[in-house]
């Protein structure tokens, strides 16, 4: 089991959504969140006063999938998420140990 997770632009978390969905991904957890990478922020006119924006709004995009479906996640993320412009966001794999669903306490793949 891995659990994927995506940092994308916030616009594009429609277009990700359905692009994992018809590739059967059951549920996703969404997070607004605020960071940068490369782009390094950007500066904002405010009542006449310029100022720096350091972290900018992104949503992150978790997804618990079987080993085998991976690949077809990943591929699904970057074609809805991708606009071939800075800040298009990054996708980290991480192992995932165990999942226990709490109703039924089942654990394994069977609790994805």
């Amino acid at each position: 089991m891995k659990l994927v997770a995506a940092i994308i632009k916030p616009f594009k978390l429609d277009d990700v959504r359905e692009a994992l969905s018809e590739i059967g991904v059951a549920g996703i957890t969404v997070v607004e969140v605020k960071g940068f990478g490369r782009q390094k922020g950007h500066t904002e006119l405010y009542r006449g006063a310029e100022y720096v924006v350091d972290f900018l709004p992104k949503i992150k995009v978790e997804v618990a999938v079987s080993e085998d479906k991976v690949e077809s996640v990943i591929e699904a993320i970057m074609g809805a998420a991708q606009t071939g412009k800075i800040g298009d966001g990054k996708i980290f794999v991480y192992p995932l140990e165990q999942v226990i669903r709490i109703r039924t306490g089942e654990s394994g793949p069977d609790a994805l």
